[in-house]
């Protein structure tokens, strides 16, 4: 395991399937992320517009580096369907030289 300062962790959640592979195909299409997982299954709680909301959601878990984050995040807010996207990012500190390698080429 190796230590880095430079690779991503993006989630970002997404109504639908159809609006998920479409993301992810967008974000690997403009090389912003190695890889885009697409989680289904999440329900979100949270407050909109003065009211508690609850929805189904598939969460997107992208793969990045710190160099790609704002073409990423103006693509992502662009291409949503929300008004207001979720963009979370997480450093990633450690992970396999090999697979951290893998990251930062694609």
């Amino acid at each position: 395991m190796v230590k880095t300062e430079r690779h991503r962790l993006v989630m970002v959640t997404v109504p639908n399937i159809t609006v998920g592979r479409r993301l992810a195909k967008l974000v690997l299409e403009g090389q912003l992320a190695a890889c885009v997982n697409i989680v289904p299954g999440v329900e979100s709680h949270y407050w909109w517009q003065g009211k508690v909301c609850r929805d189904k959601e598939l969460l997107l878990v992208m793969k990045t580096t710190q160099t790609r984050l704002k073409r990423l995040e103006k693509m992502v807010v662009e291409k949503h369907p929300y008004v207001t996207p979720e963009f979370i990012v997480l450093p990633i500190t450690a992970g396999s030289k090999k697979y951290l390698d893998w990251v930062r080429t694609s």
